[in-house]
């Protein structure tokens, strides 16, 4: 009896069906994208004389807290709610008032394309969070924070140029960030024992 041969299989187009595969899976697969805050650091202080966190005049912190409940305390104070906490923080950030004891310094400057000179605040936004917070709670707590300077820069872009913030140019948005400058100091969550 003669062997027979077994006949081999045409494996040429094979490398072509899977690059294509290849090919599909790669331009119909979404990737994930890492999400976080988006935050600018301030810039490195020029002049090294310039105090630091602790040494910031009490009058020109705004102590925020967020303890492990998400209960928000604010320079010792309770709040009951992030609206309040949102109309407490522009009370504080605000330049456009006379000089009042319990808020920040004002010192006023000169900027480009604003006629005279302006006030601007010296104070600082500290935002401490327990190390049991959520990180909703906390996202919710910044979110205020940022939406007050905002705001205040909405108000002072229609005081000085007549157009909401979103409509300004690029050195109009700069003079208005040069009277509020967005200072947010978060610190390192830690269990501060605060009022449960």
């Amino acid at each position: 009896m003669a062997k027979r041969s077994t006949p081999e299989i045409n494996a040429s187009s094979m490398a072509d069906i899977a690059f294509l595969l290849l090919i599909f899976f790669l331009v119909t697969t979404t990737m994930d994208v890492d999400t976080g805050i988006q935050r600018q650091l301030p810039p490195i202080p020029e002049n090294k004389d310039q105090k630091t966190d602790a040494e910031v005049n009490k009058r020109n912190a705004y102590l925020v807290q967020v303890n492990s409940r998400g209960n928000i305390v604010v320079n010792g104070e309770w709040v009951n709610n992030l609206e309040d906490l949102r109309e407490d923080a522009k009370r504080f950030i605000n330049c456009d008032r006379d000089d009042d004891p319990t808020l920040p310094e004002m010192e006023e400057i000169t900027v480009e394309g604003i006629k005279g000179t302006v006030k601007t605040s010296k104070g600082i936004i500290s935002l401490q969070n327990d190390r049991g917070t959520t990180y909703g709670r906390y996202i919710e707590v910044q979110n205020e924070l940022v939406a007050a300077y905002n705001e205040i820069r909405n108000e002072a872009s229609k005081k000085y140029f007549n157009k909401p913030y979103d409509e300004l140019s690029d050195e109009q948005q700069g003079a208005i960030r040069k009277i509020y400058p967005q200072r947010i100091s978060e610190a390192e969550p830690k269990n501060y024992g605060g009022k449960e």
